[in-house]
């Protein structure tokens, strides 16, 4: 396809983008912009294009580690930081937002928040978002990380860290490396035990998610709380 300086004016994205605004491009073409440059051969947009089907999806790539993205012809270690850094400011921009209103109205921010916290991971790891009285986050943390069991996450730590943060209810999360969103009876129990502790300290549990890359499964909407 040659450099992107050769193209038509009008075709070019960053051009495009002044003109009909950054949604109009492609997933290719906004990391062409990103990447400024292509390698021998391809153009940014090419590259982009080969980077996302490398990855498997925009979401696999942005949720890349540093290792697997540096081991790819065109990112170098430089361009692997700024990535993973974009990704940071995302979480961090979407924290805001569900700080700044009603998490519960905000639905659709909560799951991309989880997905860009827990979706690419190769590790299990539990999160718990802590809500104040009117639903607004108040902070999440990763209360436990390795293979989750009614056993391994203990339902003290999660009330003595609600009891922290003066929480009036949580949302629990926790991630399925293997890619399948859907529940296991472990992960059923241990809602349960969940629920029944922090209820102790008149604490409500709104839901609980699993997340698998891209995909969300909620408790609540399946009726499992």
């Amino acid at each position: 396809m040659g450099s992107i300086s050769d193209w038509p004016e009008q075709q070019r994205p960053r051009e495009r983008m002044n003109r009909e605004g950054a949604k109009a491009l492609s997933d290719p073409e906004l990391l062409a912009l990103f990447l400024r440059v292509g390698v021998r051969g391809k153009s940014a947009v090419e590259l982009g294009r080969d980077l996302i089907a490398t990855f498997g999806s925009l979401h696999a790539l942005l949720g890349a580690g540093a290792g697997q993205l540096s081991a790819v012809h065109g990112l170098g270690p430089a361009k692997s930081a700024q990535l993973q850094a974009i990704m940071e400011l995302a979480r961090r921009a979407i924290g805001e937002q569900l700080r700044d209103g009603t998490t519960l109205s905000s639905p659709d921010a909560v799951r991309l928040y989880l997905r860009l916290q827990l979706g690419r991971q190769a590790h299990e790891s539990f999160v718990v978002l802590f809500l104040d009285v009117k639903n607004r986050l108040i902070a999440s943390e990763e209360m436990f990380r390795g293979t989750l069991t009614h056993t391994s996450v203990y339902p003290r730590e999660v009330v003595k860290a609600a009891l922290v943060h003066n929480a009036a209810s949580v949302l629990l999360a926790h991630n399925h490396p293997s890619g399948v969103a859907e529940p296991s009876e472990a992960d059923l129990l241990l809602t349960r035990a969940l629920t029944q502790a922090l209820a102790l300290v008149d604490v409500r549990v709104l839901d609980h998610f699993v997340v698998a890359g891209a995909s969300v499964h909620s408790f609540a909407e399946h009726g499992q709380l």
